[in-house]
């Protein structure tokens, strides 16, 4: 087999930002529920006779992305005649993209919204992965738990000291991803609710930006999606539970959504063929290895 060589397009911002809707079927509600370890199958080897070839284009969250990259490298591995163009964007590029047929797959961070469903009736989901989103700080911060009350006041701005929350006496630097991010949408509607980020937010436009300004801002907070959690920063219990994976299995840490991949009606070919890849057991092998979690067919 040839090596993979997966063509990386990174799109400055195709058509716009993303925003978070209310998680719909499989699980009731993030608050209560938790995602389930599918029942995985192998994905088929090919044939010398049925060798799969072509090119499948794919845009949108700048969260999925990375992890996109990866599923296509080991596709290509076994399918070096297939050629996935991976681009970000935004998880609502990735949504328009797939609807309007720009693209073979959109990939998505949140769920898509009603008003999205209308417009593209023809739009079908395929949850790929769960991702939970953790609050961290600068891993100097005397800090190991916060409250969700406390999350929504700090980055609201009401809370601009960390000795407020039993910390030195430190102004607070919150750092916060841009408008349109599908994970600050998420964050806006699990923690934030009616009350908005305050303004002197520093902004990043990926959740690895956001890692590294936390990481190298002195009294920093911010939220990150599990998948890019390292050593690098402090990830904060919320109301007494660890951001962990088997937390979110037991529907303990509440903070997590699905990440998507979209396809306008049911996907054939090249694109079929990767997304029951992704929903092997080995794609979903993948998943995991990059610190997301499997999801539930």
């Amino acid at each position: 087999m040839r090596r993979a060589s997966v063509i990386l397009l990174l799109a400055a911002a195709l058509l716009g930002g993303c925003a978070q809707a209310t998680p719909t079927p499989m699980l009731t509600e993030p608050e209560t529920a938790a995602p389930s370890v599918i029942e995985q199958q192998a994905a088929p080897e090919p044939t010398a006779e049925h060798a799969l070839a072509g090119r499948i284009t794919v845009a949108g969250s700048t969260t999925v992305q990375p992890l996109a990259e990866k599923l296509a490298a080991a596709f290509r591995a076994a399918n070096p005649e297939v050629e996935i163009v991976i681009q970000g964007g935004g998880s609502s590029v990735g949504v328009k993209s797939a609807a309007q047929g720009i693209v073979d797959i959109g990939t998505a961070s949140r769920e898509v919204k009603d008003s999205e469903k209308a417009e593209y009736p023809d739009l079908v989901i395929h949850r790929i992965a769960v991702d939970g989103v953790a609050i961290i700080v600068h891993p100097d911060v005397p800090l190991d738990s916060i409250t969700t009350e406390q999350v929504q006041a700090v980055f609201a701005g009401e809370i601009a000291n960390w000795r407020e929350l039993g910390g030195p006496d430190q102004p607070i630097t919150v750092v916060a991803r841009e408008e349109g991010s599908g994970t600050r949408d998420f964050f806006q509607e699990h923690f934030m609710k009616d009350k908005e980020i305050v303004a002197r937010a520093i902004l990043q436009p990926s959740n690895g930006a956001l890692r590294t300004a936390v990481s190298t801002t002195p009294n920093s907070i911010g939220f990150l999606s599990f998948g890019y959690l390292d050593d690098s920063v402090k990830a904060l219990a919320v109301d007494g539970v660890q951001p962990t994976e088997a937390n979110v299995y037991a529907g303990t840490y509440t903070a997590w959504r699905y990440l998507n991949m979209l396809t306008r009606g049911e996907p054939a070919g090249l694109a079929r063929a990767w997304l029951e890849f992704i929903l092997s057991d080995d794609g979903q092998q993948i998943v995991t290895a990059q610190g997301y979690l499997a999801v539930k067919r």
